[in-house]
């Protein structure tokens, strides 16, 4: 399979998945309950400038994905599966300003074609739900994958607000509206699309969840990771100490039908000594006025700056202790509008987007000014395009077993 085939594929397999979601929707649910979705974003993004001083416009097909969910024997026992071709469609990277990890900077990285694979098994004692699961998938912490957020861009902190695709095992456990997590993991992130985690550090990183659910829609959550090495495989390089502290809002009526309000702070640990610091507030916002559904967010994140390759979207793999040349901190503005419809079975959800940027050097002197970079001191960028999606999500990604909250469907303001 070649790279210019993996659009007709996902449609295929997008058509496919109709019949099959419905089939298994309507399977007695005392045995097994299964669910199937694909999904994806055909989008054109204009940025000016870009870190050569130019305006950019490109194409992509981003998220494509194809998400499945099985839970049998009573919900005792559930998998979940994510497959994610942005390693095919995405090779290059996604411009967004901001952006940065895994060898990337203001383009998003692809991320990796086994997003998720995990088993659960769980139940019930003396009235507290407790569920195992383990597998590749999320690490307890932090916040949704923006991938499930009303807007096509990812935010900045990305990397300091999730923790994704590593070898896992989740312990939680459930009473009433607040649950509890724990995890051991291999700390090292991918080093491309196709390379699995590196299994001979696996339970070298730990995290811990806490979250708490009010009147069903308002969610607050707290977490702690620590995270070996992340960015030398070989263990080699500096540690992170992460929080993250949030409140979500989901529910199906009223002026504000989802928002997010979040903390995220990593340090960079060489042993006790800390060498840097990075941190992110964000709140983002959506609402609907039918048929439109309309979204902002505000986001104000440090992020580090390392000496970029000759493709000045790119820096290293293998950094050094001392490659952090400067701090940036990226205060940006977003707006999206959508107008989401079901065409035949089909979700389709026409949009656009345009984010208002400005970055500065936080920490001075630095031998990084972005206005030198990218020959001005602000920057917009602007998307159009399309949200397809087929099937139905009846897992919230990243959350797992006992940790689930419920089963809402989280399409709904996302336009998905």
């Amino acid at each position: 399979m070649n790279r210019q085939t993996p659009p007709a594929v996902l449609l295929s397999i997008a058509l496919l998945t109709r019949p099959l979601a419905a089939q298994h929707e309507t399977a007695d649910s005392s045995r097994l309950r299964a669910s199937i979705r694909a999904q994806a974003i055909a989008l054109v993004t204009h940025v000016d400038p870009t870190p050569n001083k130019i305006a950019r416009t490109e194409g992509y097909l981003a998220q494509p994905i194809i998400a499945a969910h099985a839970s049998l024997l009573g919900g005792h026992a559930e998998g979940v599966l994510t497959l994610n071709f942005e390693g095919w469609t995405l090779d290059r990277g996604q411009l967004t300003p901001g952006s940065w990890g895994e060898g990337y900077v203001d383009r998003r990285h692809p991320h990796t074609y086994l997003h998720e694979a995990i088993a659960v098994a769980g139940g019930a004692f003396r009235g507290i739900g407790v569920s195992l699961a383990g597998g590749k998938g999320f690490v307890p912490f932090g916040t949704d994958d923006p991938m499930m957020r009303p807007f096509a861009a990812y935010p900045v902190n990305h990397h300091l607000a999730q923790i994704l695709e590593r070898y896992v095992i989740v312990g939680a456990l459930r009473r009433g509206p607040v649950s509890l997590e724990g995890s051991v993991f291999n700390g090292d992130e991918p080093l491309s699309p196709g390379s699995p985690p590196d299994a001979s550090r696996f339970g070298d990183s730990w995290s811990a969840r806490a979250t708490a659910t009010i009147a069903s829609s308002l969610e607050l959550q707290g977490s702690y990771a620590f995270v070996t090495s992340p960015e030398i495989v070989e263990g080699s390089g500096l540690d992170q100490r992460k929080w993250s502290t949030a409140v979500r809002l989901d529910r199906d009526h009223g002026l504000v039908r989802y928002a997010l309000a979040e903390f995220a702070l990593t340090e960079m640990m060489l042993g006790d000594f800390r060498a840097n610091r990075f941190s992110s507030g964000l709140a983002e916002a959506a609402t609907v006025a039918r048929p439109l559904t309309i979204a902002v967010r505000y986001e104000n994140t440090t992020r580090p700056e390392e000496l970029r390759l000759l493709d000045p979207f790119r820096t290293s793999r293998s950094p050094t202790d001392l490659s952090i040349i400067g701090i940036t901190r990226w205060q940006t503005v977003t707006a999206a509008i959508s107008a989401p419809r079901t065409f035949r079975g089909f979700d389709v959800a026409p949009f656009a987007e345009a984010t208002y940027a400005r970055p500065t050097d936080d920490v001075k002197p630095s031998a990084f000014i972005p206005r030198e970079v990218y020959g001005s001191s602000s920057q917009w960028t602007l998307s159009a395009g399309l949200r397809l999606g087929v099937g139905t999500m009846r897992h919230r990604m990243g959350r797992y077993g006992a940790a689930q909250p419920n089963e809402r469907q989280s399409q709904d303001h996302t336009g998905h």
